[in-house]
């Protein structure tokens, strides 16, 4: 494995860390300090998602321009400050402060970070090894997270939002730091600072013009219809890092550093579990895995809604049955973060890949920001929590049928783990 692969991986520890310890709780803050109804903060929510959703397509376009590495260190230290001042709106109780600067931290973390990442990634690996090189990084990113929710759980329990954010901000900071040291350009990066354009083994020519790589992307029905599956499929799957540690410290009413314990947990599946779920689901394609994911998504809702169908209190047995959804959930995820990584790469044009990562999280991205205002209406609507869940798997039917139709007319190289 290419030795910035595995400095990404381990850099992606770090930040993790930080960005954990702080970002799955502010739900919480929204609706246990503030009071602010679930409907609500499902919409607020939105607000936070809307820019860097815009945003993104042009951030894969930029990482074809400018360069993969620099993009991603630039807006990595971005991250961090924004989460410094997530942290200080909490102080003051200001909620616009809140939502600027989440999205601020999303436009930078997500908008523009993420393409110039997954490309970056892609510069760097074959065909055949982006699985591998991809599923590294979500390793070292949620074993970060497993550690990061536990002592952000803990951490809010005795010293409150605010101290825990500031801590989070420094960690996310270093982490930018230690990655601008270790990583090296790309092939890609390499041949753009010598020539001015990318003349490199996985970029033969420059990025096309802004208007062309939109026209290269409107006129690719295979990537669009997989990206549109992946929207449906995520305002479901979306439910989990907004309505689920909601659901579980307002509605099943447990103790924050339970929620901290639960979400940990997701991450700890993760790390034992990705590569083992990679090494599973190679030789089988990517349109089945999304499959299988959603399958197991809807599995855990159907768990989580019935634990809440006996009512509140946080007791060993409810605590148990959340554990062992969680994990369910979790091996669904490790199973759809496969396509997810891997395809819009594998879809794209050599110098498109920015453009292409960029636009697939346009798609992705659209699920995510409106899932939690499906999930806040749907526990707003009604006390049925089994209900609320079920109707939370609901957008992801269509997505089935659509993998479904990709896996027999996708390139089989294309669509091969």
């Amino acid at each position: 494995m290419n030795r910035n692969i595995r400095f990404l991986g381990f850099g992606a520890v770090v930040r993790a860390l930080g960005v954990s310890m702080l970002y799955p709780f502010i739900t919480l803050f929204l609706s246990e300090v503030l009071g602010i109804g679930y409907l609500s903060i499902g919409l607020l929510l939105i607000l936070v998602g809307v820019v860097p959703l815009l945003i993104s397509p042009f951030g894969g376009m930029v990482s074809d321009r400018v360069g993969r590495r620099s993009l991603f260190l630039v807006t990595l230290g971005i991250e961090a400050i924004s989460v410094a001042l997530v942290a200080t709106s909490m102080m003051f109780v200001f909620v616009p402060g809140i939502i600027a600067a989440a999205a601020m931290a999303n436009v930078a973390g997500g908008a523009l970070a993420q393409p110039a990442l997954s490309a970056y990634t892609a510069d760097l690996t074959t065909l055949s090894e982006r699985s591998a090189a991809y599923s590294w990084q979500r390793i070292g990113f949620n074993a970060g997270y497993t550690i990061g929710v536990a002592m952000g759980g803990a951490l809010i329990y005795v010293i409150g939002f605010s101290a825990a954010g500031f801590l989070a901000a420094l960690l996310m900071g270093s982490s930018a730091i230690l990655l601008s040291l270790v990583l090296s350009p790309s092939p890609y990066d390499i041949a753009m600072a010598q020539h001015g354009t990318a003349s490199s083994p996985t970029a033969p020519q420059g990025p096309s013009s802004v208007r062309e790589s939109f026209r290269i992307l409107i006129n690719d029905r295979r990537f669009l219809v997989f990206s549109l599956a992946f929207f449906l499929a995520s305002l479901s799957t979306g439910q989990w890092a907004n309505t689920l540690p909601l659901y579980l410290g307002a509605v099943l009413v447990l103790p924050t550093f339970v929620v901290g314990v639960a979400l940990s947990l997701n991450g700890l599946v993760v790390v034992l579990g990705q590569n083992q779920v990679t090494k599973w689901a190679t030789g089988h394609l990517h349109t089945s895995a999304a499959n299988l994911a959603i399958l197991l998504y809807a599995t855990s809702f159907i768990m989580l809604g019935a634990i809440g169908l006996g009512g509140t209190g946080g007791g060993m047995v409810e605590i148990g049955f959340v554990m062992g959804a969680i994990v369910v959930l979790t091996l669904g995820e490790n199973f759809g973060a496969i396509p997810m990584m891997t395809m819009p790469s594998n879809l794209a044009p050599p110098t498109e890949i920015g453009s292409y990562n960029g636009a697939f999280g346009l798609f992705a991205g659209a699920g995510w920001v409106f899932a939690p205002a499906l999930g806040g209406f749907a526990l707003s609507v009604t006390s049925n929590t089994l209900l609320a869940w079920g109707c939370m798997i609901i957008p992801a039917v269509p997505a089935v049928v659509l993998f479904s139709r990709l896996g027999k007319s996708l390139p089989r190289d294309a669509n091969t783990v």
